[in-house]
């Protein structure tokens, strides 16, 4: 069913798709150049003793992203997806800037906060522009090939720039490369990229026709998504330790493993696997999710993600059995992160979608601060294992709410999303 030449459809839509897939690598790109230098920079190139003061930039990103998801998610429908993705891309060219010229911690700080708002923007953007594209039925597969290309960026990144920090001075690699990334996806953005909100319109008159078409004012998409529906509720949560999850092993496991004596090419190993493990898996895990439903999928990633981190902590910082964790918590998080946008979407119409993501993102982001609050000042208090062991019984905790909290249904064929009974 078409509205002026405007389809629903991987297929009928596979060029503004793949081409919104290599903008999400390149944004999963400027983060993963951070992964395996930054926290290292920090206490050996400006002498930050403190774990939980190096892990300031890391709550700094967390808390700019996930007011920027917000934000994103209420403007998207009055602004447009495609000016705020460009708007994104465009904040993204001051980070690098300030990491160049950074005297102290603190500027670059400050630079994650633009970095954090890039992310806000620009992800969030792709993952709406996807879900837009395809309609109800890929739903799955489509949020899985966006977070794969993200986190395929992150993983390649973090390697490389890991790799590059042996034989370059780190900080240059993260300038000059940073500054590469964001001009050639502010180009694309600008160029090449068209809106989708003639196909958000499709989708709500095709399948939600007797629905309110206007979008939920934001009070009432953040009330419904963080208190009062069980299942947004408990998504929410669950995205929220999620990214604590990924404040550590972003944070503190570089820390962790240069304790014990790695050199940056092995810890570079180490955090670029568990993005790459992620990014490759999600392509399977949100395709599956279509067809065996999301909350199968979101309960074992938490609890394997929670295993990972308990092995993780028994490792003594030893660079082969935190490979092999990597590995496993790669592995969890791909069940669960491209599982946890689609069970959010599924239960929203089509104009309320970029309100209802935008609060879920918001929450899911705020694992950041949490998570580089809580690690660091645990860190500091007892030791980096304990600190370990006490996110992964977190981890195990929280999907264990999502199987109490998020109803089962029905694998997502020909039917219609749950959003017809909601108040949307």
């Amino acid at each position: 069913m078409s509205r002026r030449g405007v389809e629903l459809g991987l297929r009928e839509n596979a060029a503004q798709f793949t081409l919104l897939v290599a903008v999400n690598a390149l944004v999963g790109a400027m983060v993963g150049l951070e992964r395996s230098t930054l926290p290292l920079i920090g206490s050996d190139e400006f002498g930050v003793a403190s774990t939980v003061a190096v892990l300031s930039f890391i709550v700094a990103f967390g808390l700019a992203k996930s007011l920027t998801n917000l934000a994103a998610g209420a403007l998207a429908e009055r602004i447009g997806r495609r000016r705020l993705l460009i708007a994104g891309w465009a904040l993204a060219l001051p980070a690098p800037l300030l990491i160049a010229v950074a005297p102290s911690w603190g500027w670059v700080v400050a630079a994650n906060l633009f970095l954090g708002v890039n992310q806000g923007l620009a992800w969030s953007m792709t993952v709406l522009m996807k879900i837009d594209l395809v309609g109800p039925k890929r739903r799955g597969l489509a949020l899985g090939l966006n977070e794969s290309a993200g986190y395929g960026g992150v993983a390649l990144a973090a390697a490389a720039s890991g790799w590059l920090a042996g034989a370059f001075v780190a900080r240059d690699v993260l300038v000059i490369a940073g500054f590469a990334v964001a001009l050639a996806a502010l180009a694309i953005s600008v160029l090449f990229v068209r809106d989708t909100g003639a196909h958000v319109a499709l989708e709500q008159t095709r399948d939600h026709s007797g629905a309110d078409r206007s979008a939920p004012r934001l009070r009432d998409a953040f009330l419904a998504t963080s208190f009062r529906v069980p299942r947004l509720r408990a998504c929410s949560q669950a995205g929220l330790v999620n990214n604590l999850n990924d404040a550590l092993a972003w944070g503190l496991v570089p820390l962790f493993l240069a304790a014990d004596g790695a050199s940056p090419g092995q810890i570079g190993l180490v955090a670029g696997i568990y993005p790459a493990v992620w990014a490759v898996a999600q392509i399977w895990t949100g395709h599956w999710s279509d067809s065996v439903g999301r909350k199968p999928l979101i309960v074992a990633g938490m609890l394997l993600q929670a295993a990972a981190l308990a092995l993780l902590s028994a490792s003594g910082g030893a660079v082969s059995v935190a490979t092999l964790a990597a590995v496993v918590l790669g592995a969890g998080t791909a069940l669960v992160y491209p599982t946890l946008i689609a069970a959010i979407s599924d239960s929203v119409t089509p104009v309320a979608r970029a309100a209802t993501v935008g609060v879920y993102r918001f929450w899911r982001d705020m694992g950041y601060v949490v998570g580089g609050l809580t690690v660091g000042l645990l860190a500091d208090a007892i030791d980096p294992a304990a600190t370990i062991a006490v996110v992964a019984g977190l981890t195990a905790l929280s999907g264990l709410w999502v199987a109490v909290g998020l109803p089962g249904r029905p694998a997502r064929r020909s039917a219609l999303p749950q959003a017809a009974v909601d108040p949307w």
